[in-house]
């Protein structure tokens, strides 16, 4: 195995980056190119990127670990854990540990830390490096940081209500029933062709801004321009759809879902504060679960965060880590 250093995403190059993610283990849209390379745009422009290349000894891309220089001695992954709800090592499935092995021996006399962070507890990451950095000198801790609730959806929607805590069960249909009786005219909608995601972003931008002030502050210009970019640039490869409950006067609730594999992950909302009383953002959620269980997708995926509100919907924690490579501590 060898391992290449280069300062910029171009040294891997679009299309190996994109061959390389399809073999990978966990393909979430965090680890794409075009995650990856709009994250480094919109948040490490200014910053030093170290990104190590795995090949064989036939020179097949096998792996590749992008960082970035958080701190002076501290390399973080790209795709940031602010943005990012699962994040890993790129690497060919069954490969990791081989890649993992060449990659602590490149760095073994460096006296710097690697962070991971959004590692899931499946990963091979999370079982192979505490023995692999021993064998190096260093150390790999291991901490849940998170917990993303996953829902495993049955064949139909019946059976998934069916599967529902009968309060939740209960509580689900009479909100949506009040909503249909109130607001006669609500329509949800669903929008994934690229120019009708890029021209309906901003309605969902409003709604996040409106829901509450931390995601006001959280929605800078800077992560507006980040949204846009990789959100539309997702929709064209169909991994990105906006979802929302429309009224007379506007929208009142929206989400962003990213969508992988047999997976629907639900990354983002907004919701018009004057309207909670409808429970906007539930019902529109129950539309989302139904969808994906009518298109046959196997996961609905809530990612991180833990809001009450999730474990309404009836998912199973499963958690995610963060990893800290680096010489021992004294």
């Amino acid at each position: 195995m060898k391992v290449e250093l280069a300062d910029r995403l171009e040294a891997v190059g679009a299309t190996a980056w994109d061959r390389l993610h399809a073999g990978a283990r966990l393909r979430s849209p965090f680890l794409s190119w075009i995650w990856q390379t709009h994250w480094a745009s919109a948040f490490a422009a200014d910053r030093r990127l170290d990104i190590r290349r795995v090949t064989d000894g036939e020179g097949s891309l096998v792996a590749v670990l992008p960082l970035y220089e958080e701190a002076p001695g501290v390399f973080q992954m790209l795709g940031g854990a602010d943005v990012s709800d699962y994040l890993d090592l790129v690497a060919v499935a069954g490969r990791e540990e081989e890649a993992w092995t060449a990659l602590l021996e490149s760095r073994a006399a460096e006296p710097v830390e690697w962070r991971l962070h959004a590692v899931p507890a499946s990963s091979p990451t999370l079982a192979a490096l505490p023995t692999l950095a021993r064998a190096c000198g260093l150390a790999a801790e291991a901490a849940v940081e998170e917990r993303c609730p996953v829902l495993t959806l049955p064949g139909t929607w019946d059976e998934y209500l069916a599967g529902l805590g009968g309060k939740h069960r209960h509580e689900l249909s009479r909100k949506m029933r009040r909503l249909e009786r109130e607001v006669p005219e609500a329509r949800v909608s669903c929008v994934h062709r690229p120019a009708d995601v890029a021209a309906r972003l901003g309605d969902f931008l409003d709604l996040h801004r409106r829901s509450r002030a931390g995601k006001a502050r959280f929605m800078d210009a800077r992560m507006e321009g980040f949204f846009r970019g990789a959100v539309t640039a997702l929709a064209e490869r169909g991994a990105a759809r906006l979802w929302f409950l429309d009224i007379a006067s506007g929208p009142i609730a929206s989400f962003v879902v990213l969508e992988w594999v047999d997976t629907v992950g639900l990354y983002n909302s907004g919701f018009h504060p004057d309207r909670a009383a409808l429970s906007p953002g539930v019902v529109l959620l129950g539309h989302l679960i139904r969808d994906a269980i009518e298109r046959g997708r196997r996961r609905f995926d809530f990612l991180r965060g833990e809001e009450r509100y999730k474990y309404e919907f009836g998912p199973v924690p499963e958690e995610v880590y963060g990893v800290r490579i680096g010489p021992p501590r004294p």
